[in-house]
């Protein structure tokens, strides 16, 4: 008899020795563990799909209590998607995917970046968890407009509508009740989707927030964790409003510099640096620009906090923050559409849309009470602007509490593999040095000199991924060759294609 989500007893056998086992018949044993199998596939996941990806998966659910101190209050649905493994023998331990943000959703992104996990998912499931007050887990979501970003005071209106809204759902009602979506608590949440699957030891990737969730998990539950991977490391004791300004300013001082040393960008743009000092200096004025997500024109006033944030948006990807010295050029001339599109260009795809009452949960908690003790300096021209901003809205937010310990980082004997891009804005290398350090001697950092924010998805990336996940051991794991990673160039400056004008013709 074959049991659903078994094709024969002997294959539903974990990978390990047959010996190591307890001594039952084979037939028996196997007919036990596929039983065991079929019964937690009924109870937990049910066959669904995912637009964008090609094959059918697993969608699941834990009922979770809203407030861990009282099991019996308010319940929350926190759910996950899991792509099976392709292979009949699967190992036992699945890859769970924890995004950034804080307040992306993990099933959102789960089709871009499933081509990640291609190899992996040969015989690992792969697991994306909604985390609470994203997705589809209680989200706590606040829309804006590009009208919204332009007008501080009409931003603040607005999260302040968006906060009342959300106090009237039923399950967060209670005081309190938006307090209860920190990490530690998340983390929680997902470790009980791992107890649904029967999986005794997991694997993370963490990136960018996700890489703070992924290190709050090994915090909680060491045990649990067979290898980690962290993408742009964002640790615990990096204050985030802080950190924005310092890092963002060393990176785009990065690109100015950069322009002036290339000779092709320096004939192009020969004014670089005067261009952007007179485009600040013109802020604000009022213009014409398209909204990120519809694309609708908007007649807003363009100020200096827009413009940095656009900046800041292409400097993530080194290909985007290629075309920012033409950008800046033709805003300083009155054209903004190359500088406001490219500012859009990240927010506009599904997958990397935040949840903001998630966000401002999170970062309330966890980042704005460390405001006054953050050593890192403002940037010249970033400024403490989004400090400020965040000190006004945590100051109406409800704060959750945080673990003293949630600040520490922990020795650890996981094998863990962080990533950092050498020119990214918000996660640069200094701070995976830090918790490289921390972790000890089980932890490696890989430095991509011409990378942003976010490794994983360029040049070898996820062959160094796989090849890291399923090393034999440890020892194996931490030696893995990253070389290729280090030879990734950084691309060429972006010159505008001139129309020909007898294409008019």
């Amino acid at each position: 008899m074959t049991l659903p989500g078994c094709r024969d007893t002997v294959r539903c056998v974990p990978d390990r020795p047959m010996h190591a086992l307890p001594n039952l018949p084979r037939a028996l044993l196997g007919l036990l563990l596929c039983l065991s199998a079929g019964i937690a596939h009924a109870q937990g996941l049910t066959d669904c799909r995912l637009a964008g990806l090609p094959h059918g998966i697993q969608c699941g659910v834990v009922q979770r209590a809203l407030d861990p101190a009282r099991p019996d209050g308010a319940k929350i649905a926190v759910h996950y998607v899991l792509v099976p493994a392709m292979a009949r023998r699967k190992l036992p331990d699945p890859v769970f995917l924890i995004p950034g943000g804080p307040g992306q959703s993990a099933i959102d992104l789960a089709p871009q970046v499933m081509p990640l996990f291609g190899r992996l998912n040969n015989r690992r499931d792969i697991v994306f968890v909604d985390q609470r007050g994203t997705g589809r887990s209680a989200p706590l979501d606040c829309p804006e407009t590009l009208a919204d970003q332009a007008d501080v005071e009409r931003q603040m209106r607005r999260l302040a509508r968006c906060r009342t809204e959300l106090l009237q759902r039923p399950h967060l009602r209670a005081p309190g009740a938006l307090g209860l979506f920190t990490t530690t608590i998340a983390m929680q949440d997902l470790d009980a989707v791992r107890a649904q699957l029967g999986a005794d030891r997991i694997d993370l990737v963490g990136i960018s927030y996700g890489t703070r969730a992924v290190l709050e998990y090994m915090r909680q539950f060491p045990d649990a964790v067979r290898r980690s991977v962290l993408d742009s490391v964002a640790p615990p004791d990096m204050v985030l409003p802080a950190s924005f300004s310092t890092d963002g300013q060393a990176a785009l001082d990065a690109l100015l510099a950069a322009c002036e040393h290339e000779p092709e960008c320096t004939r192009a743009y020969p004014r670089l640096r005067a261009d952007w000092a007179a485009l600040l200096a013109s802020l604000p004025k009022p213009v014409v620009a398209p909204q990120p997500l519809s694309g609708v024109p908007e007649r807003v006033t363009l100020t200096r906090d827009m413009v940095l944030g656009a900046v800041r948006g292409a400097l993530y990807n080194p290909a985007i923050a290629a075309a920012l010295p033409a950008a800046i050029t033709d805003a300083a001339a009155g054209r903004y559409e190359a500088l406001t599109g490219i500012g859009s260009l990240l927010g506009s795809r599904r997958g990397l849309r935040l949840a903001m009452g998630m966000h401002f949960s999170v970062v309330c908690a966890e980042d704005a009470p460390r405001l006054d003790q953050a050593t890192d300096a403002p940037g010249a021209d970033f400024g403490d602007s989004q400090a400020q901003l965040y000190r006004r809205v945590c100051a109406d937010w409800p704060r959750g509490a945080v673990p003293p310990a949630f600040y520490s980082i922990p020795p650890s004997a996981t094998p863990t593999l962080l990533l950092s891009g050498g020119l990214d804005p918000a996660t640069p290398p200094r701070h995976g040095a830090r918790v490289a350090k921390a972790l000890g001697a089980a932890a490696r950092q890989v430095v991509v000199p011409n990378a942003g924010h976010g490794v994983l998805g360029i040049g070898c990336a996820r062959d160094v991924l796989f090849r890291f996940i399923d090393a034999a051991d440890g020892a194996a794991a931490t030696a893995v060759d990253a070389g290729c990673l280090t030879r990734i160039p950084r691309p060429g400056v972006f010159r505008p294609i001139a129309a020909d004008p007898g294409d008019s013709k």
